[in-house]
């Protein structure tokens, strides 16, 4: 029975070509905040944080609808945005949930890497370039 789930699966996954998202229940992670790239795979370290556990939506798109001031006043947008700084290498302080003048330093210099106006702010073209919602 269980030679026959293996080899099914293999053979499932072995027809996606490169741009096809298989999506089964296990794979995909239930964090609305996780960041995700262009195919929609999600991108998470195993170490956990302390705002790993901190409130957030269910939705993703629900992130979507808030102005960038309720984003920086939630703990686990913020330790998710540090996260996802660190991942790039722009950011090297702690995941606390708390924006700072570094969080602040490290979107400048995403920003000026990116070619994008330098600000330090956290805009849309920021959040698009970090894939977040």
């Amino acid at each position: 029975m269980a030679l026959v789930l293996i080899v099914g699966l293999s053979a499932t996954v072995g027809l996606a070509d490169e741009f096809d998202v298989v999506d089964y229940g296990i794979f995909r992670s239930i964090d609305p905040l996780a960041q995700r790239d262009e195919w929609g795979t999600t991108h998470q370290t195993p170490h956990v944080n302390s705002t790993d556990f901190a409130p957030r939506y269910s939705w993703r798109w629900t992130y979507y609808f808030k102005c960038r001031e309720q984003l920086l006043l939630d703990p686990a947008y913020v330790g998710s945005l540090q996260t996802a700084l660190r991942r790039l290498g722009y950011y090297c302080g702690p995941v606390d949930g708390v924006f700072t003048p570094e969080v602040s330093y490290a979107i400048a210099r995403l920003q000026k890497n990116y070619s994008m106006r330098v600000t330090g702010n956290l805009d849309n073209p920021v959040r698009r370039a970090l894939h977040m919602p």
